[in-house]
């Protein structure tokens, strides 16, 4: 029996870093990468979005919960479980291609770029696996847990780790760049615009970081009983984030000062938030599904899903995609007006999720602590 204690341990971060998917580029070869869908974690995903009740393609069953975002890249899919292994299967058939053992848990969400996958692991390692055979090409252990998932610059990888640090990488060989002390320990999965580092930790701060030093540029203290464990989403120079205190957050992205500040009243917030042009989408911990306002945060729409909720939506088009922890149903609902579109079970009863759903070419890739990996599409 799972307390409620090891779900946050093993959940809240990874909703927040659970993933990074990533994607290759056609020119500059830069990643599509985030759990939050880009480098800025803003959880859009292009596309025609599923606006029926859809159909599945495939299942592939997981020894032990699976708690990662799935990362899609070169027609392969990849996913972390709790049994501490890696595993790559066939985008278009669920067929395995390989299978790593890493020894303890990954709930990081790896990000992909030139063949090569990056991912953490509760081993305290950060790993580069060849992303078509799954070998290790290189390994940097930290002096805590991972459940950070990985940001991909120009030449470096950025993670935290629990022992308080967000890391620079070098991509080639993992040779450490820099360790900046956060003061708390990061789970929260940093985000990436202009060559600055946007992050939060278990202390209640939330840190703009620069990419060339790990220089502290701001920091924002929302409470020290207060984790924040959510990733930041950032649009048009705005930090947007959830706190412990449940209060969703709009910060200038130069300065850390605050535009808005909406209480969910909901709980903490441990979900990161989706942004479009005009909304926010995130869930409070009890359940509450809430569109605000981008501009003023605020409530345009509330939908009460089950709680707790741990994972986040996501965005496709003008559907918003969101895991309920009653019986793993995933929803499909209009993003304007929050009304149901259609519903799916994609889990059983107590199929508590961290990783949110990912769309990549029509398909909807969900991972479930009963049922694996699933693959979804319109019918």
């Amino acid at each position: 029996m799972v307390t409620m204690f090891k779900r946050i341990l093993l959940l809240s971060v990874i909703l927040l870093f659970s993933g990074l998917l990533v994607m290759a580029q056609d020119d500059d070869d830069m990643p599509f990468s985030s759990y939050r869908a880009d480098a800025s974690n803003n959880g859009f995903y292009e596309g025609e979005p599923i606006r029926e009740t859809p159909v599945e393609l495939w299942q592939v069953d997981s020894a032990r919960p699976s708690r990662t975002t799935p990362v899609v890249y070169e027609g392969l899919v990849y996913f972390g479980n709790e049994a501490g292994t890696f595993t790559a299967v066939d985008a278009e058939t669920g067929d395995t291609a390989w299978v790593l053992e890493v020894g303890e848990s990954v709930v990081s969400t790896a990000a992909a770029r030139d063949g090569v996958l990056y991912v953490g692991s509760l081993d305290d390692n950060v790993y580069a696996l060849h992303a078509f055979t799954g070998d290790i090409l290189w390994q940097f252990v930290t002096d805590g847990d991972v459940y950070s998932s990985p940001v991909l610059g120009e030449d470096a990888i950025y993670i935290g780790s629990r022992d308080n640090r967000v890391y620079a990488l070098a991509l080639e060989d993992g040779a450490e760049i820099w360790a900046t002390d956060t003061g708390g320990q990061v789970w929260s999965s940093p985000a990436l615009v202009e060559n600055v580092l946007y992050v939060g930790n278990r202390n209640g701060n939330i840190l703009a970081l620069g990419t060339e030093d790990g220089s502290i540029i701001w920091t924002v203290e929302t409470g020290s009983t207060s984790p924040v464990d959510a990733s930041p989403a950032v649009r048009d120079d705005v930090v947007y984030i959830g706190a412990g205190n449940g209060i969703m957050y709009a910060l200038d992205a130069s300065t850390g000062d605050e535009i808005w500040a909406t209480d969910l009243e909901d709980g903490r917030i441990y979900a990161s938030a989706s942004v479009t042009e005009t909304s926010v989408y995130v869930f409070g911990l009890e359940g509450t599904l809430h569109a605000l306002d981008i501009g003023d945060g605020a409530v345009q729409w509330t939908v009460e899903l089950g709680n707790p909720a741990y994972s986040s939506a996501t965005v496709v088009g003008d559907v918003v995609y969101a895991l309920s922890e009653e019986g793993g149903l995933m929803f499909g609902l209009d993003a304007n007006t929050g009304e149901e579109l259609w519903r799916y079970q994609t889990g059983r009863e107590g199929d508590w999720r961290s990783g949110h759903p990912v769309f990549v070419d029509g398909i909807l890739y969900i991972t479930s602590n009963t049922e694996g990996l699933l693959a979804l599409s319109s019918p």
